[in-house]
């Protein structure tokens, strides 16, 4: 799901969609308005797109929904492993058809009961092509979808037939085909259940979204900050510790790092690079640096035929051999990243599908090797590599520009390789959206659930939600066809791996590095932990 930001943004602006009130204050001496606990600030950047869960694939949008949303399913934010939260029960025999059973007690932050409608109704809004959601895509397996969701042609059914509310607290869903771990996905926030309010007045619901989770929305500028608060009567086990949160936005997060040090911000979830050989004397044991279910890569755009043609997987080979990863994630990132090996997370594990080594001497730094392979593959398209990134964080431009000078001393052409910067993250996210891209681009991606179908079926797929360059291999796409119909998870991690290696012949997309998460708090705070998304556990922060 997530394009990985690590963009973050300074002080009030215009408010705009989802916009309430002007900003509240500085570093968080707010009382949180009788909620009870004090209020701690965060460092953050504005999301992409309105609030709505099936339309939030990135990392900022879905830092906000996993604080006002709960799903059927929970990842701990220890372990990752999926729990159940509002599901009661999900079984299947043949893993295809699925029975869930909804907890009762749940409500919203509105009173309305949370029910089996309240999911069936969400899930067909996000598969629905007229309501253009980003992550319609997730919704796939389930039967109807090609009625719904057309890859061409007219929509012709509103609703998803293979969804059937059974009675308050228990719905049916049949999939298209086996996916044995469809249960397991059901904690991303694509899957959370929403209100009638959402669909009755849905232009008031998205200027103050009504979720069931630990905090509610009290306030949003676009370019200065969103006020969330603690829900008091919020019914989940994992009520929040504190009376709420201020994401403050920051353009900078070398300017966010600067204001928790001086005292005016409480938590910032990405060290900057700059900093990282400081943070230690600056911060002592107020400091973070945990693995984490993120991977950094280049995509490519394969819409665009000077990078999709025969022989061109050759130059793309070569571009990875030319990148010294380990050099690089030593002198910019302080060890805060682990060269990649493959194209997943080694937070899944072993058995998980992790699989060291994979991608071989392909993200080694082999410069003679690399040198070849370009010449062999027909030279750069254009003579040029331009590696996009948006800008609004100082650590991009630093690895961006690392990269290009690995690249150009490897070709002894200090102009073979350039960076490309867009302003910022919302301008990046939607270039790329648009088809834009003429070269490598910039690709981070945060698991959405701990599965390695999650690191490879969304953004490699034909037509997948997150393909962003539209690579396209049917052997791949059958290989996790046959990996998600199989019921034994050794032999689906297997076929998962084997379309792995189609990945890497053609080196459909460059892995850089594994990211650590890595967070700084103030002394008003305790248990402060990221889960592994690399996201705070913002509900078990204490202040004072």
């Amino acid at each position: 799901m997530r394009a990985v930001t690590y963009a973050i943004w300074p002080a009030c602006a215009a408010t705009v969609a989802l916009a309430l009130s002007a900003c509240s204050g500085g570093g968080g001496g707010d009382s949180g308005g009788g909620t009870g606990g004090a209020v701690l600030s965060s460092s953050w950047g504005d999301p992409q797109n309105p609030l709505e869960p099936a339309n939030t694939n990135e990392v900022q949008g879905g830092k906000v929904l996993d604080m006002i949303f709960r799903g059927l399913k929970r990842y701990d934010p220890r372990t990752g492993r999926a729990e159940n939260w509002l599901a009661q029960s999900i079984e299947t025999d043949d893993a295809r058809n699925f029975t869930i059973k909804v907890k009762p007690g749940w409500t919203f932050s509105n009173g309305e009961k949370v029910t089996a409608r309240s999911f069936v109704d969400a899930w067909n809004y996000g598969a629905s092509l007229k309501n253009n959601q980003k992550n319609a895509y997730f919704f796939g397996y389930i039967d109807g979808y090609d009625k719904v969701h057309p890859d061409s042609g007219r929509q012709t059914a509103d609703t998803l037939s293979g969804l059937k509310v059974v009675d308050d607290h228990t719905f049916t869903v049949k999939l298209s085909q086996k996916f044995s771990g469809f249960p397991d996905t059901l904690g991303y926030a694509a899957f959370a259940p929403l209100p009638r309010a959402f669909f009755t007045d849905h232009a008031a619901w998205l200027q103050k979204p009504v979720g069931n989770g630990p905090y509610t929305i009290q306030s949003y500028s676009k370019g200065s900050q969103m006020s969330l608060r603690k829900w008091k009567d919020y019914p989940g086990p994992d009520k929040a510790q504190n009376g709420g949160v201020d994401l403050k936005v920051y353009t900078d997060n070398n300017t966010a790092y600067t204001d928790l040090l001086a005292g005016n911000l409480d938590l910032v979830d990405d060290v900057p690079a700059a900093q990282l050989k400081n943070v230690k004397k600056d911060l002592d044991d107020r400091y973070l640096n945990t693995p984490a279910g993120i991977i950094q890569t280049l995509a490519f755009p394969f819409y665009d035929k000077k990078w999709n043609t025969p022989g061109a997987e050759k130059v793309r080979t070569g571009l990875s051999m030319a990148i010294n990863r380990k050099q690089i994630t030593e002198t910019i990132f302080n060890n805060t990243r682990t060269p990649a090996t493959d194209w997943t997370s080694p937070v899944l594990g072993a058995s998980g599908g992790y699989k060291a080594g994979l991608c071989g001497a392909a993200c080694e730094y082999h410069p003679a090797e690399a040198k070849k392979l370009i010449k062999e593959g027909g030279g750069i398209p254009g003579g040029q590599v331009k590696i996009t990134y948006n800008a609004d964080t100082g650590s991009h431009k630093e690895w961006v520009d690392a990269v290009c000078n690995s690249i150009n001393n490897v070709l002894g052409n200090d102009k073979a390789c350039v960076g490309n910067p867009v302003g910022t993250f919302a301008d990046f996210r939607n270039q790329i959206g648009q088809h834009k891209m003429t070269g490598p681009f910039r690709a981070g991606w945060q698991m959405d659930y701990p599965l390695i179908q999650d690191f490879l079926q969304p953004l490699y797929y034909t037509n997948a939600s997150s393909n962003d360059g539209k690579w396209s291999d049917k052997d791949f796409d059958k290989l996790v066809n046959e990996a998600n119909a199989e019921t034994d998870q050794a032999k689906a991690v297997k076929l998962f791996q084997q379309a792995e290696g189609v990945v890497r012949d053609n080196m459909a997309a460059i892995p850089l590095w594994y990211q650590n998460g890595s967070a700084g708090w103030s002394s008003r705070l305790s248990h402060v932990a990221l889960n592994p998304f690399s996201v705070p556990v913002y509900n078990e922060i204490k202040v004072g």
